[in-house]
């Protein structure tokens, strides 16, 4: 795909969320209550979209390898864990806050480091102090101390204190790898810019384990092998980069990280971190646990603890990544067409179903068809207004593939199938609708 815009056009953030509150992709949470700063509800079509990124990551990840397993770890973990990963220590941000309009700021985030973005006063900001970004909760009916929860973080460390149990159960040798998707929470100081930095997320994690001898030849595999997953999905080659993280800004954890960046109209922002863990995780789990999380490779007669790289990525980031770069704006024959030129397996409706009117004579047969297609793809049905009117609403969604049913189609037993991207239209037999959709979706 071309690029359709440069970093930095606030006209196609606007467009794009105002697409997604008209046909219910993604809107505000609790909004008839006045919403929650930052929290965000997915209607049907973006549950669709963000379980197909989801559903591809992990077939990527995980359907078509042999040496990676997957897990689900528990959401609420022992506080020990967090103490260990260094967590409750170390997971901070430097906040400030503006003595004129009261707001509250990454000091990392600030443009000018003596200027209020919010009010734009000079020397009114106090110097930064560390805000930690862990949700605390209390399990059980007593809110003391000792009942002290959190939620976690990130999906990593429930692979890491699983690591033994889930590598002797499915007998893996290193190298090998975990994943997971799931929600973590991180209480965030400035959350924005809809959907890609919010405090409740999802996460699409896998933490590799390797000999140590081998770990930056895996480093860079997985650069390059979680590139190509964004590529291969259809998103434009020139709006994505990478970026080394600089000495001052890596993690506690991590000895080398290389973010993943797209280009989104605020500018470049992550979309994945490939990061260099070392052998911190499971030593520190090691140590404070008591546990040996070592291996023994018998081949070798040598007992280490693996070194792990991880790609962590977010579902909510990857899948707005994606609605950004598929939304165009058309002209055909006069008329402005909007299109969400969405890659085939993560678009939300594979086909719908179109009488070419509402009519009685029409509308059994288009049902019929619809009832044919739904066990095979995810299918709307739509015979409210126009026909011209009812692909347009389809391209907007991203739907690549409409079936129209028309007076003939009962005398000839075949249908026109419309393509999303070119517009062109084909008659096909209906005993051959569900081959000839396959083909054109790469599914089944």
């Amino acid at each position: 795909m071309a690029d359709v815009s440069e970093p930095g056009d606030p006209a196609l953030f606007d467009k794009v969320v105002n697409l997604c509150k008209r046909r219910g992709v993604i809107f505000p949470s609790s909004e008839i209550y006045g919403g929650l700063r930052s929290s965000w509800d997915y209607g049907h079509l973006g549950v669709l979209l963000k379980n197909n990124v989801k559903a591809q990551w992990w077939r990527w990840m995980v359907q078509l390898r042999d040496d990676i397993v997957g897990l689900d770890a528990a959401i609420i973990m022992s506080p020990k864990v967090w103490e260990a990963s260094g967590h409750v220590a170390s997971f901070t941000d430097p906040l400030v806050d503006c003595r004129q309009c009261k707001q509250r700021f990454r000091e990392d985030h600030l443009a000018k480091p003596d200027v209020c973005p919010n009010c734009g006063s000079r020397d009114s900001l106090t110097p930064a102090r560390q805000f930690n970004l862990l949700f605390r909760t209390h399990l059980g009916p007593v809110e003391d101390e000792a009942s002290e929860a959190f939620l976690r973080p990130e999906t990593a460390q429930g692979i890491f204190v699983d690591f033994q149990t889930v590598q002797q159960s499915m007998r893996m040798k290193p190298p090998f790898g975990i994943a997971q998707i799931g929600k973590s929470f991180r209480n965030e100081i400035t959350p924005g810019n809809f959907t890609y930095r919010t405090r409740e997320f999802e996460q699409m994690e896998m933490e590799f384990f390797c000999p140590p001898d081998e770990a930056d030849e895996w480093f860079d595999y997985w650069v390059g092998e979680r590139m190509r997953w964004y590529v291969e999905l259809g998103m434009s080659d020139g709006a994505l980069r990478l970026r080394d993280h600089d000495p001052e800004e890596l993690s506690h954890y991590s000895s080398k990280t290389v973010d993943i960046e797209y280009a989104f109209p605020w500018g470049w922002g992550e979309l994945e971190g490939i990061a260099h863990r070392s052998d911190y995780d499971l030593r520190q789990h090691s140590e404070h646990s008591g546990k040996d999380l070592s291996y023994y490779d018998q081949a070798s007669d040598e007992r280490y603890l693996p070194y792990v790289i991880e790609p962590a990525a977010g579902a909510d980031r990857a899948t707005l990544a994606f609605l950004f770069d598929a939304y165009r704006e058309e002209e055909v024959r006069g008329e402005k067409r909007t299109v969400l030129a969405l890659d085939r397996l993560i678009a939300p409706i594979k086909v719908s179903v179109l009488p070419l009117s509402k009519n009685p004579e029409l509308t059994p047969l288009a049902r019929e068809i619809h009832a044919m297609l739904r066990p095979e793809f995810m299918t709307e049905y739509d015979e409210a207004g126009a026909i011209g009117r009812r692909y347009r609403r389809n391209d907007e969604i991203g739907t690549p593939l409409c079936v129209t049913v028309d007076f003939e189609s009962a005398e000839d037993n075949a249908v026109t199938v419309r393509d999303r991207d070119s517009m062109d239209q084909e008659r096909i037999p209906i005993d051959r609708l569900i081959a000839h959709l396959r083909e054109n979706l790469a599914v089944g």
